[in-house]
């Protein structure tokens, strides 16, 4: 038995499992779980994002935040004026490891690929602090 498995390995690096689609089938070398949630494989797992927030209490200021990003301001201005987070360094939380952050501020933040300050790309999250708007400018 040992031979055909290892076969099989063999077989499965060479040549990718895809679908007539062209999309990975989840077979072969791949890692099943987290990773099969991004078929386009942009995202590689990481163990630490460099995250930014604008932290709000009332929706309507979160609102107003994401008003203002989508007419082209910069996260970070943004965040100096609007957020109510206590460091006011335009929303920088440095480099924070899986299991560091809110369970629902950590899902969406490991979920956004990353993105410039000028440019962001942002996901909104309520937690029990309040509103987020949450951009990532690295992943390692």
């Amino acid at each position: 038995m040992p031979p055909k498995n290892n076969k099989a390995s063999q077989k499965d690096s060479s040549k990718p499992s895809t679908a007539s689609d062209g999309k990975n089938t989840g077979k072969g070398k791949g890692k099943a779980g987290k990773d099969d949630k991004k078929d386009d494989g942009k995202l590689k797992p990481a163990t630490a994002v460099n995250a930014r927030h604008i932290l709000c209490e009332k929706h309507s200021k979160k609102e107003e935040a994401v008003t203002k990003l989508k007419e082209g301001a910069k996260f970070d201005e943004v965040a100096k004026e609007l957020s109510e987070d206590k460091a006011r360094q335009g929303g920088s939380l440095g480099w924070k490891t899986r299991g560091s952050l809110d369970a629902a501020f950590e899902k969406a933040a490991y979920d956004l690929e990353p993105s410039t300050t000028a440019n962001p790309k942002y996901v909104e999250v309520k937690t029990g602090h309040g509103y987020h708007v949450i951009m990532v400018e690295g992943r390692r």
